[in-house]
């Protein structure tokens, strides 16, 4: 783990002592639960165990800021974001932890009846349930408009048919909030978000855990509903067709997670490089005396710094609940890009050694890809920010 890069102040809403106390509690869990030798086996066995969920339940790693009430800890975006920080620093962005915590966790305590709340909340936070959402399908990516699963209610019980791909935690998931058409004539306003607990469910199979580019041990999966039947009570929110606004209203922070988690692989990409051009010779001298290096270095750390800047702005607007959604897809299109511009940019410092899987870097390169991706695609984030023109 390799310490910061950037030069950047702890903005004062991050300054307090609990915030520091709450990230030496995550680092120290890390540094016990997820060494790099786990780590490695997870991408090996495309899948970060099981027990790491429970374990993390037992440490308060779960339901970040869900509140008490319903088993929750409390806590607010801030600890959310030291999580998705400290995953950063270690290479550990495939653990689907942020999601569960901070995308779906939301929809239920925001949306859900009280019943739900008592229900799953506390279930989630312990890790007894672990989440997904299934929003993409094979043939909706972005647009999820044109989502054709369905939930059609039969004899008072939805039927939920369709299959739905790219699912973060699908081979692990044994709580996941279905997007399904409940009256596919209204378009978007026939859109509903419906909780479906896998466990011994008839009709809920698990596909292939899908061979990516990166994000090896992120277990991202198909997912199939054969007349999958769910009481009517796990509708989330007091009607149907509210899925397609419900979603619109979260996914602000879903891309603010992808931006912030842009900005600490960044970080880390910086500061292994340097490292490693100041103890790597060639001609005699360490790569870091060649002044080539080091402007391409302070390039780099520069366009990092400003997305620093921005995304601690963001992050602060989103605590005081500012952030609009223009601004987040700006966030997240051009932190994604940076970051895959700044990481090829670092590997090409490492010369060969950079293509090789054994170092980091490699890794990260794969990894990053996909940020321009997930989350909506960075062309559909221009096309939000286009709006507000």
């Amino acid at each position: 783990m390799s310490t910061s890069a950037l030069n950047v102040p702890v903005p004062s809403f991050l300054a307090e002592e609990e915030i520091a106390m709450f990230r030496r509690s995550v680092s120290s869990f890390l540094d016990q639960n997820a060494s790099e030798a786990k780590l490695e086996q997870w991408r090996k066995d495309h899948c970060v165990e099981r027990s790491l969920w429970t374990k993390a339940g037992e440490a308060g790693l779960l339901g970040l800021s869900s509140s008490p009430e319903y088993g929750g800890v409390g806590g607010d975006f801030r600890h959310e974001y030291v999580l998705i920080d400290e995953l950063g620093k270690r290479g550990l962005e495939a653990w689907g932890v942020s999601l569960h915590n901070a995308i779906v966790m939301p929809y239920i305590e925001t949306y859900g009846t009280e019943e739900q709340k008592k229900r799953w909340l506390p279930r989630l936070t312990s890790g007894e349930l672990v989440s997904a959402i299934a929003m993409t399908e094979p043939g909706a990516g972005s647009d999820l408009q044109g989502v054709k699963t369905t939930a059609k209610v039969v004899d008072g019980d939805y039927l939920i048919n369709g299959s739905k791909t790219f699912i973060t935690n699908g081979q692990t998931a044994n709580f996941v909030i279905v997007v399904a058409k409940t009256d596919p004539e209204r378009g978007a306003k026939g859109t509903s978000l419906i909780g479906v607990e896998t466990d011994g469910t008839a009709g809920f199979e698990r596909g292939r855990n899908l061979d990516k580019v990166g994000m090896e041990a992120a277990d991202t999966s198909e997912l199939f509903f054969h007349d999958v039947k769910v009481p009517r009570a796990n509708l989330i929110g007091p009607e149907e067709g509210r899925g397609f606004y419900q979603l619109m209203e979260k996914l602000g922070q879903e891309r603010l997670i992808i931006a912030l988690g842009a900005v600490s692989m960044m970080d880390r990409a910086l500061g292994l490089t340097i490292e490693y051009t100041r103890d790597r010779k060639a001609f005699g001298k360490p790569v870091f005396d060649n002044q080539t290096v080091q402007f391409k270095l302070a390039e780099m750390k520069t366009q990092a710094t400003v997305a620093k800047v921005f995304v601690n702005h963001c992050l602060e607007q989103h605590l005081a609940g500012k952030l609009d959604a223009a601004t987040a897809s700006m966030a997240k299109y051009w932190c994604t890009d940076l970051q895959c511009e700044i990481v090829d940019g670092c590997l090409q410092l490492f010369g060969g050694y950079g293509y090789m899987n054994e170092y980091p870097i490699a890794h990260m390169y794969k990894d990053a890809r996909v940020q321009r991706i997930y989350g909506g695609t960075n062309e559909i984030m221009k096309l939000m920010i286009a709006r507000t023109l």
